[in-house]
């Protein structure tokens, strides 16, 4: 539902033409409600739709002669699937060698490849839930970020496999997978285990580095994350919220003896920022230079000045002839956003466009 498309919308926003293979019915993301609905919108643009239903013999003819015709098939089913119907990179590879193949998948190749797997199957195993929520109370993260992550280095193998094919010109299969995702994710908790011998609290009950870093209550119930990671940055804090006592403290005089007494600190400190608005006080704490952060929400997200004037936030043509804003991949190229190139595609839309090339250029389909 996420991943594989993720990963084509990562190389379509990249500029390669990418073919969305819709069931018959269309993609089932299409129709999803609740916390789904955004998902066809979100990960399937830039791409062109044909419908095969690969279950039937002509279906599957009309994919192979599909992929005669590509650098990279991806696919993102359930273990077994594609080799049951021949279209498994080990059966395709014997008649186009120099094929890309990605499949994503729940697991790596090991004892529980052939278990199913959702981004919240592998939070809870990968040790993500155990970190994000509170002791004895395990989270799931607010967005599918393993299976998003699993697109991204599905993408990532895409680009390695063909500058390898450019060399030696032999394609290969690639493999990404949602549990070492997520795993990767945990990497720095599991080597602070390694080097000091102790197993690392959920990050709610963690030990902060820096006596300053939390979210706190501003006037009128208003929410604010400040940090203070050095000791200037703490006498900077100080002079913003004309708080000269805090500064003149012996026990506060470091950030080691603040974290030997953080609970007293973050007490006081709350009881002055009570007094403050968090409109009033963000331009002080950007104009001194210290970290900070309202507690946004998605919905506010869509009217943000950065997004928009950055050109990360663009609109998009939907399927059903109306327009949607979209957010963009993070990133420029010589100083460029990738942007949308096509409307979102309506399911099976380029089904004449793209086999009746086929069958010009001689192809069966």
């Amino acid at each position: 539902m996420v991943m594989g498309p993720t990963c084509g919308m990562i190389l379509a926003d990249l500029g390669a033409e990418v073919i969305k293979v819709e069931p018959p019915g269309g993609d089932k993301t299409r129709t999803l409600p609740g916390l789904g609905i955004g998902f066809f919108r979100t990960f399937n643009r830039n791409k062109k739709s044909v419908v095969l239903d690969i279950q039937t013999a002509e279906g599957r003819a009309d994919a192979q002669a599909l992929i005669a015709t590509a650098d990279v098939v991806l696919e993102n089913f359930r273990p077994g699937l594609m080799a049951s119907l021949g279209l498994d990179h080990a059966s395709l590879a014997q008649r186009f060698p120099r094929l890309v193949y990605v499949s994503h998948k729940g697991f790596l190749p090991g004892p529980y490849e052939k278990r199913l797997a959702l981004d919240e199957v592998v939070q809870m195993m990968g040790g993500l839930s155990y970190m994000t929520g509170p002791p004895g109370r395990p989270l799931r993260a607010g967005t599918s970020v393993n299976d998003i992550m699993g697109g991204m280095f599905g993408a990532i193998g895409v680009l390695a496999a063909l500058r390898e094919r450019e060399a030696n010109g032999r394609g290969q299969e690639v493999q990404s997978a949602l549990f070492e995702n997520c795993v990767f994710l945990s990497a720095q908790h599991m080597q602070q285990f390694l080097m000091t011998g102790e197993a690392p609290p959920p990050m709610p009950s963690r030990v902060s580095a820096w006596s300053v870093y939390d979210v706190f209550t501003l006037a009128d119930g208003e929410q604010l994350f400040i940090g203070a990671v050095s000791d200037k940055q703490f006498l900077t804090l100080c002079r913003v919220l004309d708080a000269a006592a805090l500064a003149a403290e012996p026990a506060f005089a470091d950030n080691a003896r603040r974290v030997a007494v953080r609970p007293e600190l973050l007490k006081r400190l709350g009881e002055i920022l009570l007094r403050h608005h968090v409109q009033d006080l963000m331009p002080k704490l950007e104009a001194a230079g210290i970290p900070y952060a309202p507690i946004m929400r998605p919905e506010q997200l869509v009217d943000d000045p950065h997004l928009k004037a950055s050109s990360g936030l663009v609109p998009m043509a939907t399927e059903d002839g109306g327009t949607t804003d979209v957010v963009l991949l993070p990133l420029t190229l010589g100083g460029r956003r990738l942007g949308v190139q096509r409307p979102l595609p309506k399911a099976g839309e380029h089904q004449d466009e793209v086999f009746g090339a086929l069958r010009r250029a001689g192809q069966p389909g």
